[in-house]
């Protein structure tokens, strides 16, 4: 099974069907917390939801369009982070994290080894991270690994809680790339 380790107490694994029971609970725990955030969440109602998910995103992975990870933080799964889309070199990365484990340094961490991958193993020449204007929180981590913020802003991106949000474009080319 594919898995990195990030520290003695961080590692990420390749998301599989036998994770779908925990990190439906995750998700489901953290279901108020992260609808301002995550316009796929009302879509995941069960963990048959999350397992039919996670075999879509292996379906995905195996043709080079998509990689879907879990975090585990002392061997509980606390998030998941990944390429949500692989399109001609370039990487659209996406994470959350739970409420409880937030402000630890973990998906910092997490993104950045993400990065590496994405450069080193899946060649890709840019990643990107899309962040909704008003998700401080999620900003934070591409600003603190030296993404560069893109002048086009894309409008109206994102429909969460009934709302549409504009979204801030992060890029990192692999040439940029100083860790």
């Amino acid at each position: 099974m594919y898995y990195r380790i990030i520290d003695q107490d961080i590692k990420v694994f390749l998301s599989i069907p036998k994770f779908a029971d925990e990190l439906f609970s995750l998700t489901d725990k953290n279901r108020n917390f992260l609808r301002k955030w995550l316009p796929w969440l009302d879509s995941i109602k069960t963990k048959d939801d999350t397992k039919k998910f996670i075999i879509l995103q292996l379906e995905k992975f195996s043709k080079g369009e998509a990689l879907h990870q879990s975090i585990f933080y002392k061997e509980n799964i606390v998030g998941v982070l990944g390429f949500n889309s692989i399109e001609n070199g370039v990487g659209v990365i996406g994470y959350w994290l739970d409420k409880e484990h937030e402000n630890l340094g973990i998906m910092t961490k997490c993104v950045k080894e993400l990065i590496k991958l994405g450069f080193e193993y899946l060649e890709l020449k840019k990643v990107e991270i899309h962040c909704a204007t008003h998700n401080k929180k999620s900003q934070a981590i591409p600003k603190r690994l030296g993404f560069k913020e893109e002048k086009n802003l894309k409008k109206d991106a994102e429909k969460l809680e009934g709302v549409y949000y504009d979204q801030i474009i992060y890029s990192l080319k692999r040439d940029a790339l100083v860790f």
